[in-house]
């Protein structure tokens, strides 16, 4: 099993960077030079007693009180010895050995579990670092599989996305193209139902195509053109309004926006996003003729745009429908489409990092749709 090992782990500053072991030595050799000390200073005590010519039992006593003085200091010495030996024993070589083994662990093998056998507090520890380590490695497994199993179904996806643009289309374009032949051809012996069948034949061709580009479009996002790199969102936006020039000079469409930053993003699904949302805008249009403002202004590390129209509007209740796809408000006949539109569009905001939502507290008659994408990092 092999994961990327972890990155070094930081180095310990102010007192953190002296080890375990010197602060004993520190701290014992202190407490020796104390304790030394203080023997040295009752032994010079009793001697200015015993020159004052204290009394013969005073004698006995102040040799009784060097015996102890002796006694006591190498009883300190036995102990701190013996101290230092268990503290290295039982404190300092388990620390020392688990140390080790996390490191090894962080190095990269992960199937290696820490162990040690004492002090009860070092073994709770190194069990819990390595439950803590078998979870981790339990769930990298069950990723390495689900992104296994993601890798395989994206390429029956991809397989399926080759199909769907070139063998499902092409018995689509025949069924039209033929079926429209058959119209031109004996249109002097077909009556008004018969013309009737063929045009639903024909425009059920058509809607099919349609729907399988808008699907192939779905798929694509984040596995196509989605390099990210500095895009410039006005330029995204012209860019969108020259695919959709035919409609907006048909419908009498005026589109402004303000100043649109630069944003890190997939030009290509930047200019689709753009495409789709003003396309919204000018196909559900009220009686007046469209009129589009797009705008964008700076939220914590991110842009936030809008795009608000003058047209017939969303209801509160559908918004969060909208964004799901083949959902229509409206009728086929009456407004044309796939119904794949906005999700499209919510799918390319979130692939960037973003979110879009409807905003339902937007002032004025017609929709406003706003989503966030990351700044670029060098726009104030």
């Amino acid at each position: 099993m092999t994961i990327n090992p972890l990155p070094p782990p930081r180095r310990p500053d102010g007192l953190g960077r002296l080890p375990m072991a010197r602060w004993f030595v520190v701290i014992g050799m202190t407490a020796a030079l104390l304790l030394t000390a203080g023997i040295v200073l009752i032994a010079l005590l009793i001697e200015q007693v015993r020159a004052a010519g204290p009394r013969p039992q005073v004698e006995v006593v102040l040799d009784r009180l060097y015996v102890a003085l002796v006694v006591l200091l190498l009883g300190a010495v036995v102990t701190a010895v013996v101290l230092a030996a268990v503290v290295r024993h039982v404190v300092l070589k388990p620390i020392a050995q688990l140390t080790e083994q996390v490191r090894r662990v962080a190095a990269g093998d992960f199937d290696h579990r820490p162990h040690v056998a004492r002090p009860a507090e070092l073994a709770e520890l190194a069990s819990h670092v390595d439950s803590m380590r078998e979870r981790i490695v339990t769930a990298w497994r069950t990723a390495e599989d689900q992104a296994a199993e993601l890798r395989r179904s994206n390429g029956e996806l991809e397989q399926f996305a080759y199909v769907a643009s070139h063998d499902l289309q092409e018995p689509l374009r025949k069924v039209a193209s033929f079926t429209q032949m058959l119209e031109q051809r004996y249109a002097d012996r077909l009556d008004d139902r018969a013309r009737q069948y063929i045009h639903y034949a024909v425009d059920g061709a058509k809607r099919m195509q349609s729907l399988i580009n808008d699907l192939l479009d779905f798929s694509r996002v984040g596995r196509m053109g989605s390099e990210r790199t500095v895009v410039d969102s006005g330029a995204a936006l012209e860019a969108a309004l020259a695919n959709l020039a035919a409609s907006v000079e048909d419908t009498g469409a005026v589109v402004t926006s303000g100043p649109l930053p630069r944003v890190v993003g997939s030009r290509l699904q930047l200019t689709q996003l753009f495409q789709n949302l003003v396309e919204n805008a000018i196909k559900f249009r009220s009686a007046e003729p469209p009129r589009v403002r797009v705008t964008a202004e700076r939220v914590a590390g991110m842009w936030e745009f809008s795009c608000s129209d003058n047209g017939i509007g969303v209801e509160a209740k559908y918004a969060d429908r909208i964004f799901l796809i083949f959902q229509r408000l409206h009728p086929r006949d009456v407004y044309p489409g796939t119904g794949i539109g906005l999700a499209l569009c919510r799918k390319i905001v979130e692939y960037h990092g973003g979110r879009l939502w409807l905003d339902g507290d937007a002032a004025g008659p017609g929709a406003t749709f706003r989503w966030t994408l990351p700044a670029a990092g060098d726009d104030e």
